[in-house]
């Protein structure tokens, strides 16, 4: 199945390719390879899920937010490649989890960005990652994920 009809299949839809809040591109195109600026875990209805994994929320609730930066990664990518099909895989997405000193379950975090990926493209969706810990993301964001990804 096509990545386009795995979205139709789960049930997904993408939301609205969120505009950058800084100075820089949410994606950038370079031979066939595109970089997908870091992703904010904004919800359904468009609202920032914010907090620290450990202390305000739970590593299921971080789970959740890998996903909602994964739609929005998604997105940004339909946005400049017109169609999920064009894609032919996932190389990287890179993580980073606003946890708590002692947490230690980052990469169970990201998961959630990492499942919905391969679900969507198959065996092309299968990538190299880091997971990592940070005491701060921008506007207090629980996660935030980038990624590479081939044309």
């Amino acid at each position: 199945m096509s990545a386009e009809e795995n979205l139709k299949k789960l049930n997904i839809s993408l939301p609205k390719a969120p505009d950058p809040v800084g100075a820089y591109v949410a994606s950038k195109n370079v031979g066939n390879l595109i970089f997908i600026s870091g992703q904010l875990p904004l919800n359904h209805e468009g609202k920032l899920i914010k907090g620290k994994i450990g202390k305000e929320l739970t590593l299921e609730q971080g789970q959740e937010s890998a996903r909602f930066c994964a739609l929005n990664l998604l997105a940004q990518l339909k946005k400049i490649c017109g169609s999920l099909d064009k894609i032919k895989g996932c190389i990287k997405i890179t993580g980073y989890v606003n946890s708590i000193d002692t947490f230690t379950d980052q990469p169970k975090v990201i998961n959630g960005a990492s499942d919905l990926i391969s679900n969507i493209f198959g065996e092309k969706g299968k990538h190299t990652r880091a997971a990592v810990s940070v005491n701060s993301l921008p506007l207090g964001a629980a996660v935030e994920i980038e990624g590479i990804f081939e044309l």
